[in-house]
């Protein structure tokens, strides 16, 4: 029979340790240890419990918990040595199947990363899904953690031996992520869907209106319908709007709604985008997406109704990755829409209108402007996204309530200087665009370092038709100029524009510069911060708040409707705009479980 928390609070302590033996590797002091701290309010405050305990007993126990495991396909599986938990773990990720090519290579991996680090490769070879990973999965993370500094290595061991503990607990608990999972299954599905160029590379870019970024709102719209949604479309700029209608009543209702005082009951919004960075991760804007999709596909599934409608939005683009049209999705339901964005053209000469037109979309202003919603229609919006940042993997937290949203302002610049000999010009006597360039991104270090919580980056520099011998006459790049308020981030602004002037004044070189996005701080509406607050509590999970310092849909949203938003961990140490950028279906179940609490919240107030 399965474990239960009612067994384990009152227990009593040489039992409730028993319940809890073999969980960490040779390491009963810390299922002791978090005993103590009972009674337990969910398994999610259990595991973070535990460690809590390790986090707090010091850099030696930590080393011994993670010396006490075993490598992975070493001396102790090939002596059976294993403990049962091991045994089944590396059994169920085929090691115990290796060609014997794979088994010299881990074994010349396990060598290589005791010598450097003097501790065993920790991994979590069940993965985030927790049905384990392929060999190739598991030795291309051995061969790229090595490369790790040893504090961070350490840490990511760590984090890789709560998550075994994790995996342990739902098969000592008999509990299984449904939720989390299908959420998980469904970017999968999504993830499959890349423009050309990248996914030949195995690589996931999805930009705006490409013949996959279509593709990739089709299968969107496809789970929307197949879960229970009354209406589903693509709108006039390619986002895909699902409608989850109110009910008459408040409380749950077996019937569809009905066309009279239902139809007209305000509406909560909710969504994220589905475009992508070039190379990116398979969660940024999607968990948002996916995750209200699934409470949707619950109360369908129950035949209930909330007093309020339900509006969910993929948005179709967020990033800005083929047009400067930042957050156009999410801007054009509040007409923000710039109509000179029509006229833009791509890297390839296609104009913004030519897309839509080829994606069969109407591309004139008419339509595009009468996206616009009426705020009086909506109660809010409300947005999850993994976190894109490394707080909550540091914590061991699954979640974090967002208090604010960094404003951000965006720059296309250009430096224009004189391409001259290498070999031939003095260094006194050269105009080097790339140069000043440089000299502008150490000052942005500096001085965004300076406030403390601002951030300042250069992400692209180019050299348009650079040579090896040729000293730089051009230099394009990028600047992304980011802090917690506006007051605060127009000094830096300022700062960083006045110091590109004197640069380029000093140098003898031209500049210009070209706004691409200037977004607002967003601060969380109260209420709804609250909301999120109440339904993380109510998992049982340590509420944690935190700003974001990404952009995201929510940020426009909140010029015209209340709005917050929820974090969920990522694995990988929360890395992002990144292949590696992973989260599990256990987090992705407590967002989806805060997601319906919130709703209930709500409901039970309306």
């Amino acid at each position: 029979m399965p474990l239960t928390l009612e067994q384990l609070n009152t227990a009593g302590a040489g039992e409730a340790a028993r319940l809890l033996d073999g969980l960490y590797e040779h390491s009963p002091w810390i299922a002791q240890a978090a005993l103590e701290r009972r009674p337990f309010r969910s398994l999610a405050h259990l595991k973070h419990a535990m460690a809590s305990v390790v986090a707090e007993a010091g850099l030696d126990a930590q080393l011994a918990l993670i010396r006490a495991h075993p490598e992975l396909a070493g001396k102790a599986m090939v002596s059976r040595t294993l403990t049962a938990e091991s045994t089944n773990e590396q059994g169920k990720a085929g090691l115990t199947d290796c060609t014997p090519g794979e088994f010299a290579k881990i074994q010349q991996l396990n060598a290589a990363y005791n010598a450097r680090f003097g501790f065993p490769f920790i991994f979590a070879v069940r993965g985030p899904r927790g049905t384990g990973l392929n060999r190739q999965e598991i030795i291309a993370t051995f061969e790229r953690r090595l490369d790790n500094p040893p504090d961070y290595e350490r840490a990511e061991c760590l984090r890789n031996i709560h998550r075994i503990v994790e995996l342990r607990l739902n098969d000592r608990f008999g509990v299984e992520p449904t939720l989390g999972n299908r959420v998980w299954d469904w970017q999968e599905e999504l993830a499959q869907f890349s423009d050309p160029g990248f996914k030949e590379k195995g690589q996931l870019t999805l930009t705006y209106l490409t013949d996959a970024h279509r593709a990739a709102a089709a299968c969107i719209a496809a789970v929307m319908k197949d879960s229970g949604f009354d209406e589903v479309a693509i709108d006039a700029v390619g986002n895909v709007v699902g409608k989850y209608g109110a009910s008459a009543q408040a409380g749950p209702h077996p019937n569809p709604p009905p066309a009279g005082d239902g139809a007209q009951k305000k509406a909560l919004l909710t969504g994220s985008h589905y475009d992508t960075v070039r190379n990116g991760g398979k969660y940024d804007g999607r968990l948002g997406i996916f995750t209200p999709i699934a409470c949707v596909r619950e109360l369908a599934r129950q035949g209930r109704r909330l007093p309020f409608g339900l509006e969910v939005i993929a948005f179709a683009e967020e990033e800005g990755q083929r047009y400067k049209a930042t957050f156009l999705g999410s801007g054009a339901l509040i007409g923000s829409f710039d109509p000179a964005w029509l006229d833009q053209k791509d890297a390839d000469g296609i104009t913004m209108r030519e897309a839509m037109q080829r994606a069969g979309l109407p591309a004139t202003v008419q339509a595009i402007a009468a996206l616009r919603r009426n705020p009086s229609d909506y109660l809010g919006f409300v947005e999850v996204h993994i976190e894109q940042g490394p707080v909550l993997a540091e914590m061991d937290l699954p979640l974090g309530v967002v208090t604010s949203i960094n404003g951000g302002v965006r720059y296309l610049c250009e430096i224009t200087g004189m391409a001259s000999h290498a070999g031939t010009t003095p260094m006194d006597r050269r105009r080097d665009a790339a140069v000043a360039a440089a000299e502008l991104a150490l000052y942005v270090e500096r001085r965004a370092a300076q406030d403390g919580d601002s951030v300042g980056t250069i992400g692209i520099l180019d050299v348009p038709n650079g040579s090896t011998n040729v000293v730089p006459g051009r230099c394009q790049f990028t600047l992304d100029l980011r802090a917690p308020n506006d007051a605060q981030r127009d000094a830096l602004v300022k700062d960083v524009l006045a110091e590109l002037e004197a640069i380029c004044a000093r140098r003898g070189v031209r500049f210009t510069t070209e706004q691409t996005m200037r977004a607002a701080a967003a601060p969380s509406a109260p209420d709804w911060q609250q909301r999120w607050e109440r339904a993380v509590d109510a998992l049982g999970v340590p509420l944690y708040r935190m700003p974001s310092g990404a952009g995201h849909d929510a940020m426009k949203l909140h010029e015209v409707v209340p709005q917050a938003m929820l974090f969920v961990r990522g694995q990988n140490a929360g890395i992002s705009h990144n292949p590696l950028e992973s989260t599990t279906s256990d987090d992705i179940q407590l967002a989806v479980e805060a997601l319906q609490r919130l709703l209930a919240d709500l409901a039970g107030q309306a």
